[in-house]
């Protein structure tokens, strides 16, 4: 996980710092992924001076034990790091990450039963993202050509009466090759295409009813 988001933030345009006790991995991020690479413990302050951490605008605890990323975002926070990233592998360490000082808080755990979850339960979504505790939620939807919204604006979608009240498209792209751009009112939605949707949990399936994708 490491060594990919490492890859990740760097095609981003982000300077990275890795901080391994693993000499091959550090190797392995300095020649294959093109990173700086610190041998040594990331709970080490001498190696996270090194690692530049006086002047890092984030650091991400992506440990494999909670209690050295509780250490690591304790460090972070004393030297002053405003974006403190855990990835919290046992939920009873959320509150003591909070204490911490750290500003998001990732489970895996989590993460992965809300995928498998939402997988079961709504196939016909993309991908689904939670927001505010689970009281906001993204979808991504794609249109076959058999739904019941192809052909039709952005507007005449939004004044529906069977569509749920609240709801927005916020996103939409009309083929896969192009940009995802924001929809006005006037937006035809055309078969192929793909858009973004926020609503309340309690309206998803509303939506793919309305959309006709359970046919």
């Amino acid at each position: 996980m490491g060594s990919e988001l490492a890859k990740t933030l760097l095609e981003e345009g982000h300077t990275v710092a890795v901080v391994d006790t693993d000499p091959v991995a550090c190797q392995y991020a300095r020649e294959k992924i093109g990173v700086m690479a610190f041998e040594g413990s990331a709970v080490n302050t001498t190696v996270l001076i090194e690692a530049g951490i006086r002047k890092a605008d984030a650091v991400i605890a992506a440990l494999r034990e909670d209690a050295l990323n509780l250490a690591l975002a304790t460090l972070s926070k004393h030297h002053g790091v405003p974006q403190i990233i855990v990835r919290m592998h046992d939920r009873d360490f959320a509150e003591p990450y909070r204490l911490a000082g750290a500003t998001h808080i990732i489970s895996t755990v989590d993460l992965a039963i809300t995928r498998i979850v939402n997988a079961i339960e709504y196939p016909q979504v993309d991908a689904m993202m939670h927001f505010e505790q689970g009281q906001v939620e993204v979808l991504k939807l794609s249109i076959p050509q058999n739904c019941n919204i192809v052909g039709r604006s952005v507007a005449a979608i939004a004044q529906d009466p069977r569509f749920p009240a609240g709801t927005l498209i916020i996103g939409y792209q009309a083929h896969p090759q192009d940009d995802l751009t924001i929809p006005n009112g006037s937006t035809i939605l055309e078969s192929g295409s793909t858009i973004l949707a926020v609503t309340k949990p309690h309206f998803v399936r509303q939506i793919i009813d309305f959309m006709g994708l359970c046919s």
